[in-house]
């Protein structure tokens, strides 16, 4: 099914692979906020563009995972149901 969406936010090349598979390069950005009780929050990117939904399941960390705010990460970024998803967010 075709994503008008998806396709915006990462347009495909010839070949299929989006530009951001390509490149293989992580996001940086920060922390906007996190609510550790709940276990997710919203992550600010460098450059602009929307912000990027963190679940603390995605937190490439040992141990209890959260995120503070302001906080310097990389992450790379996936099309959600609801919009941009940060996966292997990896605290800087």
């Amino acid at each position: 099914m075709f994503s008008p969406q998806a396709h915006y936010l990462f347009p495909a090349s010839p070949d299929g692979a989006s530009a951001l598979q390509k490149e293989n390069v992580m996001a940086q950005g920060t922390v906007k906020w996190f609510n550790s009780e709940k276990g997710f929050g919203f992550i600010e990117q460098d450059g602009g563009g929307p912000d990027v939904f963190a679940h603390y399941s995605n937190i490439a960390t040992q141990g209890f995972r959260e995120l503070r705010e302001g906080q310097r990460v990389s992450f790379d970024v996936t099309q959600g149901q609801k919009g941009p998803q940060a996966e292997n967010i990896v605290p800087a």
